[in-house]
């Protein structure tokens, strides 16, 4: 943890960022409040959610984080699709950000388990929370 721009995924996901930035300059320019916000904003969601979770100092929130970042990546992905499907991006540069973009959520997917292991092999009384529906029970 710590300085987050020494990790691999993260510097994948700031020249995804960088390349969203770039494709996104060519979109309509009445979607700049729409798609390309949106766009914008799910691309710059993943490295600065990695940031956060780097500097928590804890594998449990990196491993929270890095959850987050998946959110982020996945939503990203529709956006991609979406913007294909109305000519605004062409096929291979689409196919290109979600080959760099699929690389990313692999990355991801493995910091969040292998950051939830250590927080539990660390500290296995305190585990992971994940929301719930459940309600919270009182040892009165």
């Amino acid at each position: 943890m710590g300085d987050f721009t020494k990790l691999a995924v993260w510097k994948k996901a700031h020249e995804l960022t960088l390349g969203i930035y770039r494709e996104t300059t060519q979109w309509p320019k009445h979607e700049l409040f729409g798609l390309t916000s949106q766009s914008r904003r799910a691309a710059v969601s993943v490295p600065a959610n990695l940031a956060e979770g780097c500097g928590k100092n804890s594998d449990a929130e990196l491993a929270r984080h890095a959850r987050d970042s998946l959110g982020s990546a996945s939503e990203l992905s529709y956006y991609l699709v979406l913007a294909h499907d109305l000519s605004y991006t062409a096929t291979h540069t689409r196919d290109d950000l979600q080959d760099s973009l699929s690389e990313v959520r692999r990355m991801l997917a493995s910091l969040e388990r292998v950051s939830a292991a250590a927080a539990e092999s660390t500290s296995p009384s305190v585990r992971l929370r994940r929301k719930s529906s459940a309600p919270a029970r009182r040892s009165d």
